[in-house]
């Protein structure tokens, strides 16, 4: 009877793990189930920033000190300092998307990003016919760049715990280097198990 038991066991476990069900859901659809930063928490971050630093003064005086021509911005390092692991690259895409949509900025490539294009261009120097190869020195400089953190506290007791993330942005000219704009946005979860 004792042989049976694990095979028992294993029987159930196999049976109970089958009833997995995949749903495809749109992707503007808020699910939080761990409580952890998530697509929704990058999304909505990022909308609300943009939002904000376009409705700030730094864009005016800009744009009245240089002839009406829009800003160029480009998006820095933002650093996870929370303590979770967050993949900033995609907060930083939602900025980047943004401040594409907003039609008030214009925005330029950084880092491995730009590295690439750069190389591409190198290539074309030796392998591109004479009239469509691009020229060195014709890059866009950015005005501004905007950089930040994200971090993190939580506090947990027995099955409960409470999560806050607090996201803090900065502007600087690239000129000057006067920080033009420091906003942030705060979220706070209660996670129950």
């Amino acid at each position: 009877m004792k042989p049976f038991l694990p095979l028992l066991f294993l029987a159930i476990l196999i049976g109970t793990s089958c009833n997995r069900k995949v749903q495809r859901i749109e992707t503007d659809t808020t699910v939080d189930l761990s409580g952890r930063w998530n697509d929704t928490d990058a999304r909505l971050t990022a909308a609300e920033l943009v939002s904000e630093i376009m409705g700030q003064p730094w864009l005016e005086r800009h744009k009245r000190n240089n002839g009406g021509e829009e800003p160029v911005v480009i998006v820095g390092m933002v650093e996870n300092k929370s303590h979770e692991h967050i993949e900033a690259e995609v907060f930083t895409k939602e900025l980047e998307k943004a401040f594409v949509k907003s039609g008030r900025v214009r925005l330029v490539q950084g880092g491995t990003k730009r590295e690439q294009i750069r190389r591409e261009r190198a290539d074309q120097q030796n392998n591109a016919s004479q009239s469509t190869m691009k020229s060195w020195g014709l890059e866009v400089g950015a005005d501004y760049m905007m950089q930040g953190s994200i971090n993190s506290i939580m506090d947990a007791y027995k099955r409960k715990k409470v999560i806050y993330y607090q996201i803090d942005m900065i502007l600087t000219n690239m000129e000057t280097n006067e920080v033009v704009w420091i906003g942030d946005k705060k979220i706070k979860k209660f996670v129950k198990n």
